[in-house]
């Protein structure tokens, strides 16, 4: 195992003054057995991050550390590093225990250490049941820890998982990302893994980089992302409904944005007043959605409080010690 290190990442697509620059100065210090996520929308350079880090995107500018080597000029078999895909990347002609093995028997490994690891890593996933079969005979999210398994076997010095879950429908999301856990907690290697989902973000990382244009705009545990953040995108992007952001709440400060989660606004016969537009019924939940004055904002309610009728006016007070403020023109954290 190892620590990883990016100091000043940077990612440039051609040269001199016409080079499109797509990572922006990445700095973050991962420590040794550490499970970080990277999340943030399509487009915002998360998989190109880590494709950095194994070595198959050149580092245009920064170092980057696994364990004490600078791997800038290194091959990705050289980085000892192991991948999963989105994709599974499985051979169709061969068994899964091949699918598991080849990497080792490229490498020469021993016969009798090939089948101990495989074993190993197979017991883990639980498909020692499987390893005679073909990808074709399995589900998804069979396919896919097989994947781990090859990964597992190479026993690397880091993992990295670019959106390995994508593919899966949502039942079988839920169930491997508690399985992916549960990995980590039994080997606890280094582990990098990509996703756009934010939930997933949430319940996987230890720490989380939040990506937006190519720049990190935010590195904390989910707590702190969630709690303090850096930024209106971080605030925007981070809980599911996101913050409401406000640039005309009543008290509000000149120049900042006010900032408070949904279910930081507690509706009763005081407060702001509000027009319900739509109300959503999530089971014992709902999300009501109104208007203050030009602006929407949601709020969080339990079914005990019942739903209010469409077009009707309530009042909602917000909590003191969970508003938020930013800076209107930059969308720093003030």
């Amino acid at each position: 195992m190892a620590s990883l290190s990016l100091r000043n990442i940077v990612k440039r697509y051609g040269i001199g003054p016409k080079a499109n620059q797509v990572i922006h100065g990445v700095n973050a210090e991962i420590q040794d057995g550490e499970f970080v996520v990277i999340v943030g929308p399509s487009g915002c350079g998360k998989s190109t991050l880590l494709r950095m880090v194994a070595g198959l995107e050149e580092i245009s500018g920064g170092e980057l550390r696994i364990g004490d080597r600078v791997v800038n000029n290194l091959e990705p078999a050289q980085r000892d590093i192991a991948m999963v895909f989105q994709n599974y990347a499985l051979y169709p002609h061969m068994t899964n225990f091949d699918n598991m093995a080849y990497g080792l028997k490229i490498a020469k490994v021993p016969k009798e250490e090939i089948r101990a690891r495989v074993d190993k890593a197979a017991k883990i996933l639980e498909l020692g049941h499987l390893l005679e079969r073909k990808p074709r005979e399995l589900s998804g999210g069979q396919r896919q820890r097989v994947a781990m398994g090859r990964a597992i076997v190479r026993q690397p010095q880091v993992f990295l998982f670019d959106e390995p879950l994508s593919n899966l429908d949502a039942k079988l999301r839920a169930q491997t990302r508690l399985e992916i856990q549960k990995l980590h907690r039994e080997l606890g290697i280094t582990s990098l893994f990509v996703t756009h989902d934010q939930v997933e973000a949430m319940t996987l990382a230890e720490r989380m980089i939040v990506m937006n244009a190519g720049n990190m705009e935010q590195f904390g545990t989910p707590e702190e992302v969630y709690s303090r953040p850096a930024t209106t995108f971080v605030a925007s992007f981070i809980g599911s409904p996101p913050m409401n952001l406000l640039k005309h709440a009543p008290g509000g400060r000149p120049g900042s944005i006010l900032g408070i989660r949904p279910e930081h606004l507690d509706v009763g016969d005081t407060g702001w007043a509000l027009q319900v537009e739509t109300v959503e019924l999530l089971g014992a939940e709902r999300l009501v959605h109104a208007r203050l004055g030009d602006e929407m904002l949601i709020i969080r309610t339990h079914e005990d409080q019942g739903a209010p009728a469409i077009g009707s006016t309530i009042h909602a007070q917000p909590r003191e010690d969970r508003l938020h403020w930013f800076n209107a023109e930059t969308g720093q954290r003030q």
